[in-house]
C-alpha cells in the first residue's frame, strides 16, 4: 500500500470541457533533491506542476486534483493533439536526471508508481499505448524519464506499449541516419507518426527525425540511444506501429 499525502500546488487551472483524460505522462524531476523539486512544483512563480510526485522511498505526494489541469507537459504533442496538459495526468518521479547524476529508479518508487498508475488508468480508461514519457511528447526538448526507466516492467502490467515476446529485427530492415533520404526514410517517418510522434513525412533524415528516433529509443530500445535508425530500431518502429489501434 502506497504512502500518500496531499501537498497542494497552486499551479493548475480548469480542464477543457469535453476533452477526455486519455494520456498518463511520466517525468523525472531533474533536480538535485526531492525537496528542491517539491518546492519548485509548489512555487506559484515557477508556473509548473504535476498531479503527483513520487519520492525515491515510495512516498506519493498529490499536488493537483486529477479533475484539474496541471502544468507539466509544456510545448508538446502526441498524434494530432497539442494541448497535452488538457488531456493528461502527470506524474513526476524524483530523480536527479541527466544533468545531476542520472540513476536508476529504485524499487519502492517503481512499486508506488505501479499502484498509482494502475488506479489512474482504471479511473480514466486510459489506453495502454497512451502511457508516455515526457521525451515522447517533447522530443526536441526533453529526455525524461530516460533510458534507465523500466518501461518493460510497467508493460508487464498492461501499462504501456511494448514489443511482443519474440520480437526480432527484420533481416532486410533499412539502416538510416543523419543525411539519409528517400522512400525508406519516409516510411520510417510515417510509422513513427502512426505511433504518435508528431513528425512530418519529408523523406529526409533531418535533425527533427533524429530527435524523434532518439526519443523512441529512450522508450523502446534503451540499450543504445544514438538517434540512428539501425535495423533493430527500424524494425521496432514498424512492429509497434502495427500494434496501434486504428
Amino acid at each position: 500500500m502506497q504512502r500518500q499525502c496531499e501537498t497542494p500546488s497552486p499551479n493548475h487551472d480548469a480542464r477543457t470541457p469535453g476533452v477526455p483524460i486519455d494520456i498518463l505522462l511520466l517525468h523525472y524531476t531533474g533536480m538535485q533533491s526531492a525537496e528542491a523539486a517539491l518546492s519548485r512544483l509548489c512555487d506559484p512563480e515557477a508556473e509548473v506542476s504535476a498531479h503527483y510526485l513520487i519520492a525515491e522511498d515510495g512516498r506519493v505526494h498529490q499536488l493537483v486534483p486529477e479533475g484539474r489541469r496541471a502544468w507539466h507537459a509544456g510545448v508538446s504533442s502526441w498524434g494530432r493533439e497539442t494541448n497535452i496538459n488538457a488531456r493528461s495526468i502527470g506524474i513526476e518521479l524524483v530523480n536527479p536526471g541527466h544533468d545531476w547524476g542520472y540513476r536508476a529508479f529504485p524499487e519502492p518508487q517503481m512499486a508506488a508508481l505501479e499502484e498509482l498508475a494502475l488506479a489512474i488508468v482504471a479511473r480514466h480508461s486510459i489506453p495502454g499505448h497512451r502511457i508516455l514519457g515526457h521525451s515522447d511528447v517533447a522530443p526536441l526538448r526533453k529526455q525524461d524519464p530516460g533510458e534507465l526507466f523500466d518501461w518493460a516492467r510497467l508493460a508487464r502490467l498492461g501499462l504501456g506499449l511494448w514489443p511482443e515476446c519474440g520480437f526480432q529485427a527484420l533481416p532486410h530492415a533499412p539502416v538510416l541516419a543523419a543525411g539519409s533520404m528517400g522512400p525508406a526514410v519516409l516510411n520510417l517517418q510515417i510509422a513513427l507518426d502512426v505511433i504518435g510522434y508528431g513528425i512530418e513525412g519529408t523523406g529526409l533524415y533531418d535533425p527533427v527525425t533524429e530527435a524523434v528516433v532518439t526519443a523512441f529509443q529512450r522508450h523502446f530500445r534503451p540499450a543504445l540511444v544514438d538517434g540512428e535508425a539501425d535495423a533493430e530500431t527500424t524494425s521496432l518502429v514498424f512492429h509497434l506501429a502495427d500494434r496501434i489501434p486504428a
